[in-house]
């Protein structure tokens, strides 16, 4: 694990410059940028290629000693526009980010495998690679079926994003990653909850506002830890609405790693 990475879900209320400052001064070397809303009138900050706004934000990073390592969020729903995309993955390139991430919202398993493909082809002419995110409110809600349709993709750049409160709230576990073809298995982006899962409308305000620093819940994640290959990027995504963005991130950069040392030395 090189360095640590922080998700913009963590603290999406502030632009990607000051994210990017804020995330330095907490301890981050790389982060995730929201240029693409994650819903219909989400919160994102869109970056036309070669812009002037792109480019201050490139010397801030720069500066700051931060890389972008994800760009974020396109939903493969079943009227999806790839080729629309384009604008968007040269932003991404131009910042030097490693992947795009998605999710599958689509019934029709064939065109959605279609669609990952056709983004993955798109995504490798700018050098990226596209990395599914599975959630269990989405028609592709577990580990299983990320693979399955990355596997039906067949492209080299694709593979999963793996959310920790995600996968055990989906169901899965540390055993079903450890048996996971690690080429399928680009990140990981860790935050804690307790061991009851919300129910209903509970689901989501836990996932986009609810998280905990790892180590402060009861999810497995030590046994999670102990699954994944050395070569996974390690991120941590942990949105709060009892802390300002500051604190949040300072919070969950140190509670991350005094978790992870903590590891380390049992």
């Amino acid at each position: 694990m090189n360095g640590l990475g922080v998700a913009h879900l963590t603290a999406l209320e502030l632009a990607p410059e000051l994210f990017a400052r804020e995330a330095a001064r907490a301890g981050f070397s790389s982060v995730g940028l929201r240029l693409h809303p994650a819903m219909a009138g989400g919160i994102a900050y869109p970056l036309a290629p070669g812009s002037q706004a792109l480019q201050q934000l490139k010397a801030t990073l720069d500066g700051e000693g931060v890389a972008v390592n994800e760009i974020e969020f396109v939903e493969l729903k079943p009227q999806v526009d790839v080729a629309g995309f384009a604008s968007l993955l040269e932003s991404g390139a131009q910042l030097g980010a490693r992947c795009l991430t998605v999710s599958g919202d689509d019934p029709e398993p064939s065109r959605l495998v279609d669609n990952f493909a056709a983004l993955c082809h798109l995504a490798a002419g700018y050098g990226l690679r596209v990395d599914l995110e599975f959630m269990r409110w989405r028609h592709i809600g577990n580990l299983q079926q990320a693979v399955a349709l990355i596997a039906a993709a067949g492209q080299d750049n694709g593979g999963v994003l793996l959310d920790a409160l995600h996968l055990f709230r989906s169901g899965g576990n540390a055993a079903a990653v450890a048996q996971l073809d690690r080429r399928y298995l680009h990140g990981v982006q860790w935050s804690d909850a307790p061991a009851q899962a919300p129910t209903g409308e509970g689901i989501l305000r836990e996932a986009r506002e609810g998280r905990l620093p790892p180590g402060q819940g009861q999810l497995a994640l030590s046994e999670l830890l102990d699954a994944l290959p050395p070569e996974v990027h390690w991120s941590v995504e942990v949105p709060c609405a009892a802390s300002d963005a500051s604190a949040r991130l300072r919070q969950a950069f140190t509670g991350t790693r005094t978790w992870l040392d903590r590891q380390t030395l049992s």
